[in-house]
């Protein structure tokens, strides 16, 4: 079977359409945040590999960052690890998750044991993140979504402690 220089081209052509449209079409993370806060999205928020915009031009992610974030996306779910606990650093400064209502010291420590020790990584979670790392979760299955720890998160991850408060009770240290 021999393959001539026009149909090479067109294989090429269609490769190259495909990957483009996955790249345009596939879900952004986040999008349910962007909504509800109405803040514009950072994908270093998410994505701390990612650097944030300069604001030196326009915002957004260039073409390269967006094939990066999709590889590692893939990589991640095909290897089944978890991108964010692999970077250097990622755990370095641990945040007392113990302050968020419904958390003790247990379930703080299998957060833990999951690569999750900081606020901004639980804000960051959009529904599926969540729903996978509930099914992690083994006894405390559920009580993300229960007890809203993801909405918590991102008060603390913001630093407002009176907003947290305000919502969701005096916070106890």
């Amino acid at each position: 079977m021999t393959f001539d220089f026009n149909t090479i081209l067109v294989v090429i052509a269609v490769l190259a359409v495909l990957i483009l449209a996955f790249l345009v079409m596939r879900p952004r993370r986040g999008a349910d945040r962007i909504e509800r806060r109405g803040e514009p999205y950072v994908a270093s928020q998410e994505r701390p590999y990612m650097k944030a915009p300069t604001g030196d031009g326009p915002q957004g992610n260039s073409l390269a960052d967006e094939i990066a974030t999709a590889t590692t996306d893939v990589a991640g779910d095909v290897l089944s690890t978890n991108a964010r606990e692999q970077l250097p650093g990622a755990l370095a400064n641990p945040d007392d998750l113990t302050r968020l209502k419904g958390v003790g010291q247990k379930f703080a420590a299998r957060l833990n044991e999951l690569g999750i020790g900081r606020y901004e990584q639980l804000a960051g979670f959009n529904e599926n993140e969540i729903a996978a790392l509930d099914e992690k979760l083994g006894p405390f299955r559920g009580r993300l979504v229960r007890d809203r720890v993801s909405e918590q998160a991102d008060y603390l991850a913001r630093g407002d402690v009176d907003g947290f408060e305000e919502r969701f009770g005096k916070l106890t240290h």
